[in-house]
């Protein structure tokens, strides 16, 4: 296991958010950097790769002291999903091992619904999320033979966060994400 990578990308973060606050810079350069993080599957921790049986798994990988910023494993299952749901900051999410599949949303009056467009994203690939890029969607895996595993980056704490999602009637409803587990202190 590469132990150098991950504490190189979390210092290059580090500088880039202690160095600006400007959102398509952060989304720019973040991604530039998440980019050659998840091109490399040497560095994850085996604790941050593991599964739930009942829904995807969220592990924490980084907490910004500051809070500005907090890294995440997310760990997908054949037949996960999220429900639809937004972020509420900015964030970068790529994809590391196996594949996810994205539904975008639209928003018209306050309302997100889904749009009918949906991508796939493949190891390497990396997207941006935010109020001002586009905040709404659904995630799952793309697979139904093995894991997909992604790594996000976000402009907060955001198993912390208050963010909103939308039930199994359509309505927008408040929820704080949580995570499966912690890294080690």
């Amino acid at each position: 296991m590469n132990t150098d990578r991950f504490p190189a990308f979390v210092a290059a973060m580090t500088a880039l958010v202690a160095r600006t606050g400007d959102e398509p810079t952060l989304l720019r350069e973040g991604r530039a950097l998440l980019t050659a993080l998840v091109r490399h599957d040497d560095w994850l921790p085996d604790r941050a790769a593991v599964a739930r049986d009942d829904r995807y798994a969220q592990h924490l990988l980084h907490r910004d002291p500051q809070g500005r910023f907090s890294v995440v494993s997310f760990v997908w299952g054949p037949g996960h999903r999220t429900p639809v749901h937004d972020h509420t900051v900015w964030g970068l999410v790529g994809v590391m091992r196996g594949a996810e599949r994205c539904e975008e949303c639209s928003v018209a009056d306050g309302a997100p619904r889904l749009s009918g467009h949906a991508h796939v994203m493949q190891p390497g690939d990396v997207e941006a999320v935010s109020p001002t890029v586009g905040d709404w969607h659904r995630v799952s895996s793309a697979r139904d033979d093995g894991l997909s595993i992604s790594i996000h980056v976000y402009g907060a704490d955001i198993g912390q966060l208050r963010r909103h999602r939308l039930d199994d009637r359509g309505a927008v409803i408040d929820f704080v994400s949580g995570y499966d587990s912690l890294p080690a202190c």
